[in-house]
Order: C-alpha cells, then sequence, then structure tokens
C-alpha cells in the first residue's frame, strides 16, 4: 500500500512540473446573424437523388464541372447552392454564403 501512495505522489508531482505553465486562452469566432445561411427556407436536393430528378425540381444548373476521379464526382452550380453528385446520386448539397 505504500508503495502504491509513493508512487501515486511521484505520478502527481511528475505531472504537476510536466503541466504547461501560463494562461490558456480561447477565441471565440462569431458569424453575424446577416451572414449565416436560414437552411430550412432553401429547398435542396437530398442525398441519394438521380441527377434526373434534380434537373426535374430544380432545372438546369447554371454551370457543370466533373465528373473527376474513380469513382467520378460531379459539381452542378445552382444560385443558391452546389450539387456534388458521386456517379448519378446526390453525395451532397452545399450552400453558397450570402453576399
Amino acid at each position: 500500500m505504500k508503495k502504491n501512495n509513493m508512487m501515486l505522489s511521484a505520478l502527481a508531482l511528475t505531472a504537476f512540473i510536466l503541466a504547461p505553465s501560463g494562461n490558456v486562452t480561447a477565441e471565440q469566432i462569431t458569424i453575424p446573424v446577416g451572414s449565416q445561411t436560414d437552411r430550412a427556407s432553401i429547398s435542396t436536393p437530398q442525398i441519394g437523388m438521380s441527377q434526373a430528378s434534380v434537373r426535374a425540381k430544380w432545372g438546369a444548373p447554371m454551370e457543370i464541372q466533373g465528373p473527376v476521379g474513380e469513382p467520378p464526382i460531379s459539381q452542378w452550380y445552382y444560385q443558391d447552392f452546389i450539387v456534388y453528385f458521386e456517379n448519378d446520386r446526390v453525395l451532397h448539397t452545399v450552400l453558397k454564403p450570402k453576399r
């Protein structure tokens, strides 16, 4: 038992000595409410939708990039969002920041 107490004391002393000295600080970043996008107010394609169903609901994109890589990834640019496709299916939709 005495050996365990000595070991614990030595460990606590080592931790105290090796602990970083000085103040720890963190920066808080705030984004003005006007710059945030209300995702609920914008209808966007859901994961798994086909390119044909996206085109039927939101029309032709302003620009198409790709496909690139394996599996092939394409990007369709709309006014408020970008749709990423893997093959023919929606992989992800990203809202564009307000300007």
